[in-house]
C-alpha cells in the first residue's frame, strides 16, 4: 500500500498547486475507509512542502517517489522513498523520514529520545534508529533489494523545523554510530541533505527503479535467515529430552518436506505449562532459518514478542510478528509459520479500529493457515484468559480440514518448570477444577517449593530473598485493582493496595514518558527493575521465573456453601473480561490463576485475599505443609 506514487516532477507540480495533501487524503480514505486525522493532514501539508523545496534544491527532476509506503506485512508506513541511479548507473533508493520536531530531550531508554507529540511528551525512537530499522526491514523482506541487480537502499531523516545544534541529544555520543550510517539533517542543513541525495540519485531515470520496487515480492533474505538462526542458537542453549525430541524432529520433518508439496501441512503440538513449547518454537525457527527456509514466528503476546525481538536484535521484526499480522499475506507467502501460545489466537484480526474497507472476511486462524505452506501450532487449551481469544485444538483441526491440509498431532508431557514436578501442575489443575487429575493433594516434601504466606509483605520479602541469592523472581496478582496512567513525571501510581502494602502495577503498554528505572510493560518480566512492580496476567503469561509470588485476589473465591468455585465480577478491574465474558468469566479467571501459579521453575509463594479460599487450598495439602 502507498498513498502516493509517481515522478518527482509530478510531485513538485502537485505540491506547488497545493494538491498533494488532498491527494493523500483521498487515497487514505479509499484505502482505510475513514479520513485521516486533522493532525496527520496538517503534518503532510507542512512536511511535504519542506520536502518539495529540498527536492527542487537538490535538482531531483527525473526520479521516482513514493509517499506513505506500507512495509510488507506491517502497519508501519515510510514517509518517503526516492528512487534513481547514481553516476555509475547503479540503481538506488533512499528512505527519507520527515520530522516536524523542533526540540528533543534525552532519556535513559535505549535508542530513544523524548519529544512533544500528541499533546504530551513521549518517548520515541531517535529518527536515525527509526530509519535504520526501516532500511533493514525492507532489505530483509523485499526482493527488489536482494540478489543480483539489487537496488542499493539508503536512509536518512529530515527534521525540517529543527535548527542544527551539535550539543542537542539528537547528536549525542550514544547515537554516533547510527548517525554515520543513517544521517539526520536539520532544517538549516539543505546543502548537506542535497549532497547526500545527489551522491546516490544524480543519475536520474528513477521510474525504472521505482517500477522494480513496486513489482517486488515479500521474501525473507538469506542474510536475515542466517542472522535469526545464529542469534537464536546463541541465546538459547538447549538439550531436548524425551517427548521434546520426538516433537522437534517431527516438526522439522514435516517442514522440510511440506514446503515443497502442493498440499499444506498443519502440525498441532499440545502441552501444558512448563513443557517447553516456547523454547521449542524458537529453536524450530532458528534451525529452519539456518537451512534457508522462509520461517516466521507469531504470537498474540506483545510482551513475549518484544522480548524475543530484544534477544534476536533489531532485524527480528521481519520474522517475529503477531497473529493479526497476516491479513494481507498472499497464500503460501511463508514456508513455515510457527504459532507460539496459539491459545491466544482471536476469532478475527479485525478490531474496532479496523476501517470498513480493510476488514478481513476470514477468521484469524484461516489467515494464518493460508499464509504458510506449513503451519505449526503450540497450544494449551486451558490458557485462554480473556474474551475474543478462541485458540484451541478443535479450531486448528477444523482449519486444517478446510484447507485440505495434512494434519499431524503431537503432545508434550515432560515437565521442565515447577522443579520438574508434574504433580504440582496436576494439583493446581485439580484444585482449581480446571480438569480432573490423579493429584488431589499436595505433598510438601516435593522438590518444588510451594508456600502459603500470611501477608503481601511476607510474599514480597520471600521473593526478594530468593533474588538476593541469585535466583530470578517476580510478584504478580489477579486483576483486582485499577490500573492508572503514570504521573506527569513518569512515576507509577501504587494501585495495588492491601492494608499498608501499596505497590504499582507494571507500566501500561501505551504509557508515554516513564521515570528512569521503570521498564516498559513488555520488558517487566526481563528487566531487573520489574521486581519493583506487580505484574498482571498480560505481562506474566508466556514467561517463567525461578520463583513466582502470587497475590490471589477476590475475583475467584471458593464458595463453601455450594462446594465450588465462584467468579466474583465485582472484584475484577479487568473491564474487558468483566464486561464481555458473558458466561465464561469463571473459566477465564480460573485459567488466569492457573497461569500465574505455574510461572515458577523452583517455587511458588501465594498470599490469599480471601480466607475461605486459603482454607480450601490448605485443606488439599498433606499434613506438615505449613
Amino acid at each position: 500500500m502507498r498513498l502516493y506514487c509517481g515522478t518527482t516532477k509530478q510531485f513538485v507540480e502537485d505540491a506547488v498547486q497545493h494538491t498533494i495533501a488532498e491527494k493523500l487524503k483521498v487515497n487514505f480514505q479509499a484505502f482505510f475507509g475513514y479520513p485521516p486525522t486533522v493532525s496527520e493532514l496538517r503534518s503532510w501539508q507542512n512536511s511535504l512542502q519542506a520536502l518539495t523545496v529540498q527536492i527542487m534544491y537538490a535538482n531531483l527532476r527525473d526520479h521516482g517517489i513514493i509517499l506513505e509506503m506500507q512495509l510488507p506485512l506491517t502497519s508501519a508506513r515510510l514517509d518517503c522513498l526516492l528512487a534513481g541511479h547514481d553516476k555509475t548507473r547503479t540503481p538506488h533508493a533512499v528512505i527519507v523520514e520527515l520530522k516536524q520536531w523542533d526540540r528533543v530531550s534525552p532519556t535513559d531508554v535505549e535508542e530513544c529520545v523524548v519529544t512533544y507529540i500528541g499533546g504530551k511528551e513521549r518517548v520515541v525512537p531517535h529518527p536515525s534508529v527509526q530509519v535504520a530499522h526501516y532500511n533493514q526491514y525492507l532489505s530483509d523482506t523485499s526482493t527488489a533489494f536482494q540478489g543480483d541487480g539489487a537496488i542499493v537502499l539508503g536512509a536518512c531523516s529530515y527534521a525540517h523545523n529543527f535548527v542544527y545544534d551539535p550539543m542537542s541529544p539528537f547528536y549525542g555520543s550514544k547515537f554516533a554510530d547510527v548517525l554515520k550510517r543513517y544521517p539526520l539533517f536539520a532544517g538549516n542543513q539543505a546543502d548537506e541533505l542535497a549532497a547526500y541525495l545527489s551522491l546516490r540519485l544524480e543519475g536520474g531515470e528513477g521510474e525504472v527503479v521505482l517500477n522494480k520496487v513496486l513489482q517486488s515480492r515479500y521474501r525473507a533474505s538469506k542474510k536475515l535467515l542466517d542472522h535469526a538462526a545464529q542469534m537464536i542458537r546463541g541465546a538459547n542453549e538447549f538439550t531436548l529430552l524425551d517427548d521434546q525430541i520426538v516433537v522437534f524432529n517431527t516438526i522439522l520433518d514435516y517442514a522440510r518436506k511440506g514446503f515443497r508439496q502442493p498440499r499444506k501441512s498443519v502440525v498441532l503440538v499440545k502441552g501444558g505449562p512448563g513443557t517447553g513449547k516456547s523454547l521449542l518454537a524458537l529453536n524450530v525457527v532458528g534451525t529452519l532459518s539456518h537451512e534457508g527456509l522462509n520461517t516466521q514466528h507469531a504470537t498474540g503476546s506483545r510482551a513475549f514478542t518484544q522480548n524475543v525481538r530484544r534477544i534476536v536484535g533489531s532485524r527480528a521484526t521481519a520474522q517475529f510478528k503477531y497473529f493479526n499480522g497476516y491479513v494481507d499475506a498472499e497464500p503460501n507467502d511463508i514456508d513455515v509459520l510457527v504459532m507460539d501460545e496459539a491459545h491466544r489466537i482471536r476469532e478475527s484480526s479485525n478490531s474496532m479500529y479496523t476501517p470498513k474497507a480493510r476488514r478481513s472476511t476470514k477468521t484469524q486462524i484461516e489467515e494464518l493457515v493460508s499464509a504458510a505452506k506449513v503451519s505449526v501450532f503450540f497450544i494449551d487449551d486451558d490458557q485462554v484468559v480473556r474474551p475474543g481469544e478462541v485458540g484451541n485444538s478443535s479450531i486448528v483441526r477444523e482449519a486444517a480440514s478446510k484447507f485440505g491440509a495434512t494434519l499431524v498431532e503431537e503432545e508434550l508431557r515432560t515437565q521442565f518448570r515447577c522443579a520438574g514436578s508434574d504433580a504440582f501442575i496436576q494439583w493446581v489443575d485439580n484444585t482449581l477444577a480446571v480438569r480432573a487429575t490423579p493429584t488431589e493433594y499436595w505433598d510438601p516434601n516435593d522438590a518444588f517449593d510451594f508456600k502459603i504466606v500470611d501477608s503481601p509483605e511476607e510474599l514480597e520479602s520471600a521473593i526478594h530473598s530468593k533474588i538476593s541469592q541469585g535466583s530470578t523472581g517476580r510478584v504478580a496478582a489477579g486483576f483486582c485493582w485499577p490500573w492508572s496512567d503514570p504521573q506527569p513525571d513518569g512515576t507509577l501510581i501504587s494501585d495495588v493496595v492491601i492494608g499498608n502494602f501499596a505497590r504499582p502495577w507494571n507500566a501500561k503498554p501505551d504509557a508515554g514518558k516513564l521515570a528512569p528505572g521503570v521498564p516498559r510493560s513488555h520488558f517487566w518480566a526481563s528487566d531487573p527493575n520489574g521486581i519493583s512492580q506487580i505484574g498482571c496476567i498480560y505481562t506474566a503469561q508466556g514467561f517463567e521465573f525461578d520463583y513466582i509470588g502470587v497475590i490471589f485476589g477476590k475475583d475467584l473465591e471458593r464458595d463453601s456453601s455450594v462446594g465450588g468455585w465462584e467468579g466474583r465480577k465485582e472484584f475484577s478491574k479487568d473491564s474487558v473480561v468483566a464486561k464481555r465474558a458473558k458466561g465464561n468469566f469463571l473459566s477465564y479467571v480460573k485459567n488466569t490463576y492457573r497461569v500465574l501459579l505455574t510461572r515458577g521453575m523452583k517455587g511458588c509463594f501465594v498470599y490469599f485475599m480471601d480466607a475461605g479460599t486459603r482454607r480450601f487450598f490448605e485443606s488439599r495439602i498433606l499434613r506438615g505443609s505449613t
